[in-house]
C-alpha cells in the first residue's frame, strides 16, 4: 500500500496530538517543542505557518514555515526571506522520507508565493540535521541566527 504524505492545517480537533509530538531525547536540545512553535505562530500570524506532516491519517511530524521576513531587520526591505522555521519529526519516524517532504512542501509554498530560495538554520554540530540539509541541496551562507548555521537552497 503506498503512503499518502500531506500537510494539514494545526486545528481544534489536532491541537492535542501536535503538542504531544516529540522528537527523540537526544535531539530535545536541537529544535523547540511544537509548542513553543504554534505560541510563535500565534503571536507572528502575518508570517509563521505551522503544518502538521501526515502520512495518511497517521501524524508522523510538524514543520513551521516563515514568508517575507526582513533578514536585514533595518526595514529597507533590502534581505526579504522565506523558509523553514521549525522541523519536528517524531521519534522513531525519522529516516523514512518526511523531512525530505516537508523541505519539498515548504519549497513549493515558497514558489507559489513567488519566492525563489529557501532559507533554514540549524544548529552545528556532529548530532545535528546539517547532514540532512546538505543533502538536499542547501549551501551555507556563512551567516549565524543566534547559534545556528543558515542555510539556502536555491528554487529557480
Amino acid at each position: 500500500m503506498a503512503t499518502t504524505l500531506r500537510l494539514e492545517k494545526v486545528d481544534p480537533s489536532n491541537f492535542d496530538a501536535a503538542i504531544a509530538l516529540k522528537v527523540r531525547p537526544d535531539q530535545d536540545h536541537l529544535v523547540a517543542p511544537v509548542v513553543k512553535s504554534l505560541a510563535e505562530a500565534y503571536v507572528h500570524p502575518e508570517v509563521a505557518w505551522p503544518r502538521l506532516i501526515l502520512d495518511g491519517d497517521r501524524l508522523v511530524g510538524f514543520l513551521m514555515a516563515f514568508f517575507d521576513i526582513d533578514f536585514a531587520g533595518d526595514g529597507t526591505g533590502t534581505d526579504i526571506r522565506s523558509g523553514l522555521w521549525r522541523l519536528n519529526i517524531a521519534a522513531g519516524q525519522q529516516g523514512r522520507g518526511y523531512g525530505r517532504f516537508a523541505v519539498h512542501a515548504v519549497a513549493t509554498e515558497i514558489r507559489r508565493r513567488g519566492g525563489t530560495r529557501l532559507t533554514a538554520c540549524w544548529h552545528p554540530g556532529n548530532d545535528g540535521p546539517e547532514d540532512f540539509y546538505l543533502g538536499l541541496g542547501f549551501r551555507l551562507t556563512g551567516e549565524m541566527s543566534g547559534d545556528q548555521r543558515v542555510g539556502e537552497l536555491e528554487l529557480a
